[in-house]
C-alpha cells in the first residue's frame, strides 16, 4: 500500500468546525519575497484569513509555530481568495478575498524580526467594493489585453457579472437565460469569460460584447432591452455538456495552445478556444476538485482529480498514470513551490484538512524472517485437513439468512403477562357486543447493557385483537440501565383471534469509534396471552356440529389441574367436562375420556376448535414436562375435516368476488358520475342556459349510488376480514391435524405452515387462494411427486385469480393423500425426487405476478345489492 498513498510532507488542521469549500484555497507568492517560494493562503467561512509557509524538519511533520505568518478574522464569510496585480501603479502581488456582499484588497508584507520570535507578517486595506448583489465567485485577468495588471470580475447569485477595474467599478451585465450560478473563469488568449449555465452547456462571452452591451443596473426582459442602447448581450459559443459542471480552468504552458477544462459531474473534457472537443474522459467515480499542470511530454498536459473516495488521480490526457490516496475527501487542490521543493500537492478538505504531499514511495526496511526448513509431516496435515472440512460441512448444513444470536446480547426485551385480567376493562372502542370485554396487562422491560441509540418499542399483536399503545420512543439509555412500560390488550374486532401470541420489537442504534451514528440492531420477543382474554367458562353443551378426538399416550388428567382458571373447584362435574363461551357468542366443549386416553373437542363452528386444541396440548406439555416425563405425545386418528374447511374457503373467496364486483361497479358510477358533471357544467357556462333537461336528478341518484356502493363495499370488506380470521384459525386447526396425524418433525411443521399460512394479509391483488394453491402445486411436483412426468412439468411465474375453488380443493386433497401414502415434505435441494427441470423456490416466500381476472356473476352479489337498491 506505500506505493499508493500520499507521502505526507506536512499537514495542520485548521481551527474548530469550521468549513471550507472550492475557492477557499490559494497558492502563490503573495508577500512579494521575490524568492520564487510560494506561500499558502487559505480563507473559511468563519471568516479566518491564514497564511502558511511549511518548514518541516523532516517530511511527516506536524504545524510548527512559524509556519503560520498570518492569521486574522475578518468578519465575515470568506468565500473565494485569490492573488493577482490588482492595486495600480505596482506590479506587485496583492490579495483579494471576496465576501457575500464585499470585495477588499489587501497588501501582505513581512517585517524582518530581530529575535528568535522571526519574521512579522502584516496585511494593510489598499481598497475594498461593497457589493450590491450576492457574490458567488469571482475570476480575474488582463480583461482587454491590458498589459501590467489584473481585472477582477465577480458573478452574483442572481447572473450578473460584476467587473471591477481595479479601484473602480467598471459596468455589470446579466447573463441571459439565468439560473443558478456556475464556475466561472477568464481565457486570455480569446479575451473572453467561460462558465456553464444552468442549460448544462459551456458557454463563452468575449469581454468586448460585455463592454458595449446593455447596461445591467436592473434585470430587462429581451423586449426591453431591444429598446435600450447598446448592443444586446450574444454568447460566442456554446457546447453542450449533458450535466452540471464542478470547475473550469484554462491553461496555456505552450503559447500557441491553450486548453479548456471542465471537470463535470461524472465525465472531465478538455476544449480548444473556439469551444471544440480535445478530448473527454469518462470518469468512474465522483470527482470533488481537480488542477491541471505542465506535463512532461510535449504536447500533453496532466491533470491531478481528487475524488470523494479519499483518492488523486493524475492523467496525462486521458491516460491514468498515477493514483494515490490521501487521508481525507479534498474539496480544493493546488501544486506549489514550497522550500525549494517543486511540484508538492496542497489539499484541503471541508473541514480544515490541510495537507501537502508528494507523489513516491518510500524504500521497505521490512526483510522476511528466514524460515527454517523442517520434514513435512503429512499425516498431521491430513488429520488437520479433515478437522477443517468437518467444520466447514458442519457451518454450511444451516441454511439460515438471520445470524446466531449472541450468548451476551447488548440489549435485552423481556414481556411479563399478568395472571390475572384487569380489574377495570382497558378496552377501547371495541366492536364486541359482549357485556363486558376484559383487558390483560402486558409489563416490557427494556435492559440495556451498552450504550443505546434512539431506542424505539414497537408491540404487535394480531387483528382482531389490539393493544392501548403500540408505539413507545425512549431516550438514549446508558449501560445498565432500563426502561418499562405497562400496557393492556383487547378483543377490538367482533370475531375470534386465529393467533394468542404478540410479539414486541426494539430497534436501537450502537455507537462505534468508526461510527458514532450508530449500527442499527433489533431486538425482540415474544408472549403469550391468556384463554381468559376472548372466552370465559360456561355451560358444556351435548350436541355439536364439529367434534374431534386427541388421542394421548398417558391417562388423562383432571381438567381441575390442567384448567385452574375456568373451573370452579366445589364443583367435582366441571373434572371431565368443561365449556367455553366466546366472547363472540360461540361456545365450546372440552371432554376428557374416563376410560380411554383421549379428549374430544366440539364446537358449532369448525374454526372454533383451534383455540381451544392448541390450549389443550400446550397445557398438557406443561403439565407432563414439569413431572419430567419426556415421552409424552399426542396423535390423531380420525380423519381430516376437509369438507367443512372447504366450506370455509368457499366462503372466503366468494367475498374476494363481491369485491371485484364492487370495484367494477364503482367504477362505473364514477365514469358515469363525471360524465354527467361534465354535462352539467357546460350548461351553467352556456350564456343562453338551457334547461337541465333532469341531468341534476340524474346526478343526485348517481351520487347515491356511489355512496351506496362505497357503503356495501366497507361492509364487504370487514366481512373479508373475518372470513379470512376464522379461515386462518381453520387452517391452523388442519396443519395441527397433520401433524399429529403423520408425525411430522419441526421442519416439516414449519414447510406445512408457509405452505397454508403464506400470507399475514390478504388482498385482492394477492389472495390466499392462488398463493396456497402455487405452493401445494409446487410440493406435488417435487417432493410429493409420483412420477418423473409429473416433476417435469414447470411452474407458471404469474398468479392470478382464479375463477373457483375446485383446482384449489382439488390439490388439498390430493396433497393429504400423498402424505397419507408415504409422502415426506423436503425443500432440500440434493432430495432425490428433486430434478434439474423444476426450480426450487421457497413455499411462502416466492413473489409473483398478479393478474386478476373478472368472474361470472354472483347470485348473492346481486342480493346485496338488490338490498341496498342498486340494481
Amino acid at each position: 500500500m506505500s506505493l499508493f498513498k500520499a507521502r505526507d510532507w506536512w499537514s495542520t488542521i485548521l481551527g474548530e468546525k469550521e468549513e471550507f469549500d472550492q475557492g477557499c484555497l490559494c497558492v502563490a507568492d503573495v508577500d512579494n519575497s521575490g524568492s520564487g517560494q510560494d506561500k499558502i493562503i487559505v480563507g473559511s467561512y468563519m471568516g479566518y484569513l491564514r497564511i502558511f509557509n511549511p518548514h518541516p524538519v523532516k517530511p511527516g511533520d506536524g504545524v510548527q509555530p512559524e509556519d503560520l505568518l498570518l492569521e486574522v478574522q475578518l468578519r465575515e464569510p470568506i468565500l473565494q481568495v485569490e492573488v493577482g496585480k490588482f492595486v495600480s501603479g505596482t506590479e506587485g502581488l496583492h490579495l483579494a478575498v471576496l465576501h457575500c456582499r464585499k470585495l477588499c484588497v489587501y497588501a501582505v508584507s513581512g517585517t524582518l524580526g530581530n529575535v528568535e520570535h522571526g519574521n512579522q507578517y502584516q496585511i494593510k486595506l489598499m481598497y475594498e467594493h461593497n457589493l450590491q448583489r450576492t457574490a458567488c465567485n469571482m475570476t480575474y485577468g488582463p480583461f482587454g489585453g491590458v498589459k501590467g495588471r489584473d481585472l477582477i470580475c465577480i458573478q452574483s447569485m442572481d447572473g450578473m457579472l460584476m467587473l471591477f477595474e481595479q479601484e473602480s467599478y467598471a459596468f455589470g451585465r446579466f447573463l441571459p437565460g439565468f439560473l443558478l450560478p456556475g464556475p466561472l473563469t477568464y481565457n486570455s488568449r480569446t479575451d473572453s469569460f467561460i462558465t456553464v449555465s444552468s442549460c448544462r452547456q459551456v458557454e463563452s462571452y468575449k469581454y468586448q460584447v460585455l463592454a458595449f452591451a446593455t447596461d445591467a443596473d436592473e434585470r430587462q426582459e429581451p423586449e426591453q432591452q431591444k429598446l435600450s442602447s447598446g448592443k444586446r448581450l450574444a454568447v460566442d459559443w456554446i457546447l453542450n455538456i449533458g450535466e452540471q459542471a464542478l470547475d473550469i480552468c484554462v491553461v496555456s504552458f505552450n503559447q500557441a495552445v491553450s486548453s479548456v477544462f471542465v471537470l463535470g459531474e461524472r465525465n472531465f473534457f478538455c476544449l480548444k478556444d473556439n469551444g471544440q472537443i480535445r478530448f473527454m474522459k469518462k470518469l468512474d467515480y465522483s470527482p470533488s476538485c481537480f488542477i491541471p499542470y505542465c506535463s512532461v511530454k510535449e504536447g500533453t498536459i496532466n491533470t491531478l482529480i481528487g475524488n470523494h473516495g479519499k483518492m488523486l488521480n493524475v492523467y496525462q490526457d486521458v491516460t491514468l498514470k498515477w493514483a494515490t490516496q490521501v487521508p481525507h475527501i479534498p474539496v480544493s487542490v493546488k501544486v506549489a513551490n514550497l522550500q525549494d521543493l517543486k511540484g508538492v500537492i496542497v489539499t484541503l478538505s471541508d473541514n480544515g484538512h490541510l495537507q501537502c504531499s508528494y507523489l513516491g514511495t518510500d524504500p521497505s526496511l521490512f526483510q522476511a524472517p528466514r524460515v527454517d526448513s523442517r520434514e513435512i509431516n503429512y499425516e498431521e496435515f491430513n488429520a488437520e485437513m479433515k478437522e477443517l472440512q468437518k467444520i466447514i460441512k458442519e457451518a454450511t448444513k444451516t441454511q439460515d439468512i438471520l445470524p446466531k444470536s449472541e450468548k451476551h446480547r447488548d440489549l435485552i426485551v423481556t414481556a411479563e403477562v399478568s395472571p390475572d385480567l384487569d380489574a377495570e376493562s382497558q378496552a377501547i372502542d371495541s366492536e364486541v357486543k359482549a357485556e363486558a370485554v376484559p383487558s390483560v396487562t402486558v409489563k416490557i422491560t427494556i435492559q440495556s447493557r451498552v450504550t443505546a441509540q434512539k431506542p424505539n418499542l414497537a408491540v404487535c399483536v394480531q387483528a382482531p385483537l389490539a393493544v392501548t399503545c403500540d408505539q413507545f420512543v425512549f431516550d438514549d439509555l446508558e449501560p445498565d440501565s432500563s426502561e418499562t412500560v405497562v400496557l393492556s390488550v383487547f378483543l377490538k374486532g367482533n370475531c375470534s383471534p386465529s393467533e394468542l401470541e404478540g410479539s414486541c420489537v426494539v430497534s436501537y442504534s450502537t455507537p462505534t469509534e468508526l461510527n458514532p451514528e450508530g449500527i442499527p440492531k433489533v431486538a425482540q420477543c415474544n408472549f403469550r396471552l391468556p384463554l381468559r382474554l376472548i372466552c370465559f367458562p360456561a355451560q358444556s353443551s351435548k350436541a355439536a356440529n364439529h367434534k374431534l378426538t386427541i388421542d394421548t399416550n398417558k391417562p388423562p388428567i383432571s381438567f381441575l389441574t390442567i384448567f385452574p382458571d375456568f373451573v370452579d373447584p366445589s364443583e367435582d362435574d366441571q373434572a371431565n367436562v368443561l365449556g367455553f363461551q366466546f366472547l363472540t357468542g360461540s361456545k365450546t366443549t372440552l371432554l376428557a375420556s374416563k376410560t380411554s386416553q383421549r379428549y374430544r373437542i366440539q364446537s358449532d363452528q369448525l374454526e372454533d376448535l383451534w383455540l381451544i386444541t392448541k390450549e389443550l396440548t400446550l397445557r398438557l406439555e406443561e403439565h407432563f414436562k414439569k413431572q419430567n416425563c419426556k415421552d409424552f405425545a399426542c396423535t390423531f386418528s380420525g380423519s381430516i375435516p376437509l369438507q367443512e374447511y372447504f366450506e370455509l374457503i368457499d366462503r372466503h373467496f366468494e367475498l374476494r368476488l363481491n369485491a371485484e364486483k364492487f370495484q367494477e361497479l364503482l367504477s362505473e358510477r364514477a365514469v358515469q358520475f363525471r360524465a354527467i358533471e361534465r354535462r352539467l357544467l357546460t350548461r351553467f357556462k352556456d350564456k343562453t342556459p338551457a334547461p337541465l333537461q333532469h341531468l341534476d336528478t340524474l346526478l343526485e341518484g348517481t351520487f347515491r349510488e356511489v355512496i351506496a356502493l362505497a357503503d356495501a363495499a366497507e361492509e364487504n370488506q370487514a366481512n373479508i376480514f373475518q372470513a379470512f380470521t376464522k379461515l386462518k384459525s381453520a387452517t391452523h386447526l388442519v396443519i395441527m391435524l397433520i401433524s399429529l396425524w403423520q408425525k411430522l418433525s419441526t421442519d416439516q411443521i414449519a414447510i406445512l405452515e408457509a405452505t397454508f399460512l403464506p400470507l399475514a394479509e390478504d388482498t385482492q391483488e394477492l389472495g390466499w387462494e392462488e398463493t396456497v394453491d402455487a405452493a401445494i402445486s409446487y410440493l406435488l411436483r417435487t417432493c410429493l411427486s409420483k412420477s418423473s412426468k409429473e416433476q417435469a412439468l414447470t411452474l407458471s411465474s404469474q398468479l392470478c385469480m382464479p375463477k373457483d375453488t375446485s383446482r384449489l380443493k382439488k390439490n388439498i386433497t390430493l396433497f393429504c393423500d400423498r402424505l397419507a401414502k408415504g409422502g415426506r415434505l423436503s425443500l432440500s435441494t440434493d432430495s432425490a425426487t428433486q430434478q434439474a427441470g423444476v426450480m426450487p423456490v421457497e413455499i411462502g416466500l416466492h413473489f409473483w405476478n398478479v393478474s386478476i381476472e373478472m368472474t361470472d356473476s354472483n347470485p348473492d352479489l346481486v342480493a346485496v345489492l338488490q338490498s341496498q337498491s342498486l340494481i
